[in-house]
């Protein structure tokens, strides 16, 4: 298990020095000989939960050290040892002992230190906890300028969606309707011993994760692994057979599946990854779906690939617009969003929503639909762009969002026990 601590603190480490969590973490799994799946899944926790509960494992530890720890390994060794003993089942003997054995790996000299503060811990942590919570970083394990944007744009409601963000995300599926109902589904899911439970309207959420291997059908297309708040965007965009549509920001094609499992319609997938776009083809092929697959920048109809237009001047009738954004409604699946974002990166993000906005607005044509989408919870990025466009571009209406639980009438979904943060406005191109 020492072996998991200390890789677990390297990936800890690496992510803090900017990488991306998801990236760092792979990585580091190809370059163990043959982790069993216990050991897979002990990385994981231990990676995740300590990026999770980050801010508040930063104030335990710095209450238990009389000077800072100057070894990155040691200090990351020792926030991974502390998640462990504040959210493991794992004894407090044997994580101590663990890390002692890590520590001196690292450098010898280590184990002593590792050893002093982790026993410290075990017989203060009532106490520590309490002070650890008169920070609010120590509170609920974001950055200062996180809490205080949530706190000013949400009031009353800010620390239930900062609360939300810790919180272990569900696993949810869609079901695809050219083989099943979600009911049927359901009973398939009863009958292979899988508890699951329906999210209105069609979500269907399980009581405990299982690898993807485990599900009835999956390997045939019956189903997929999407959250219940992105199952809302292709039933918005309201597509009808026959109709040419643009998913602009398709990878990793979850949302381009589900448009074609609703209707016979010619999709355009575009996405500035080609890497990324070998998902959305793969899921295709999972799903016995077809659509037109294109490298492309939805800000700019001419930088495709190798420099050519990726638009071919047709217009669609219907516009799929998942924007690049924080992803600050997804932090319980990404946790090492919340220390990678700056606050200025929100308004980089907006501009980048205004221009992709702009520029594929003049490719749907009059009476069509346009659906803009963000995983964020900051109107900065959110309403704020709409409301701007709108006031810009006079044919452009905002429709009216369907009564939905959970969702405001502006289009918010707040992260819950059910769904991720979403932000969804639909707009219609009038006809001049």
């Amino acid at each position: 298990m020492h072996n998991t601590q200390l890789a677990a603190s390297n990936v800890v480490r690496q992510v803090l020095t900017g990488r991306n969590l998801n990236q760092v973490l792979s990585a580091m799994l190809q370059s163990l000989r043959d982790p069993t799946p216990q050991q897979r899944g002990a990385l994981q926790d231990l990676s995740y939960g300590t990026l999770r509960f980050y801010g508040q494992l930063t104030a335990l530890l710095k209450q238990l050290l009389h000077k800072p720890v100057t070894d990155e390994r040691v200090r990351c060794l020792l926030l991974v040892a502390l998640y462990q003993l504040l959210y493991s089942k794992a004894d407090s003997f044997t994580v101590v002992d663990q890390a002692v054995r890590a520590a001196k790996k690292i450098q010898q000299h280590a184990g002593g230190l590792v050893n002093a503060v982790l026993r410290n811990f075990v017989r203060q942590q009532a106490a520590l906890l309490q002070i650890a919570a008169q920070s609010e970083e120590g509170r609920y394990s974001y950055p200062q300028w996180w809490i205080d944007k949530i706190k000013i744009q949400y009031g009353a409601q800010a620390e239930k969606i900062l609360l939300a963000g810790n919180q272990h995300p569900p696993m949810t599926l869609r079901v695809n309707r050219h083989h099943h109902t979600t009911t049927e589904y359901l009973a398939l899911l009863t009958r292979h011993g899988i508890a699951a439970r329906l999210i209105p309207p069609d979500a269907i959420q399980l009581a405990h994760a299982v690898t993807v291997d485990k599900l009835p059908g999956f390997f045939d297309g019956l189903v997929s692994v999407q959250d219940a708040g992105a199952q809302y965007a292709a039933p918005l965009l309201d597509v009808q057979d026959g109709m040419r549509v643009l998913d602009a920001c398709a990878a990793p094609g979850g949302k381009s599946t589900h448009l074609l499992e609703l209707a016979n319609i010619d999709l355009l997938a575009l996405d500035k990854d080609a890497e990324r776009l070998t998902r959305v083809q793969e899921n295709l092929q999972r799903l016995h779906l077809s659509a037109k697959l294109q490298v492309g920048d939805a800000a700019q109809p001419h930088k495709g690939t190798m420099s050519q237009d990726w638009w071919d001047g047709k217009l669609f009738q219907r516009i799929l617009a998942d924007v690049p954004c924080s992803a600050s409604g997804v932090v319980r699946r990404h946790p090492d969003i919340k220390w990678l974002r700056r606050p200025a990166d929100i308004a980089g993000f907006a501009q980048q929503q205004r221009d992709i906005l702009h520029n594929l607005w003049n490719m749907l044509e009059g009476g069509g639909k346009f659906l803009y989408v963000s995983c964020s919870v900051f109107a900065q990025e959110n309403q704020q762009v709409v409301d701007e466009f709108i006031r810009q571009q006079p044919d452009a209406q905002l429709m009216p969002m369907p009564a939905i639980a959970g969702v405001s009438t502006h289009g918010q979904f707040l992260p819950d026990d059910q769904h991720d943060g979403f932000f969804y406005a639909l707009l219609h191109k009038q006809v001049q």
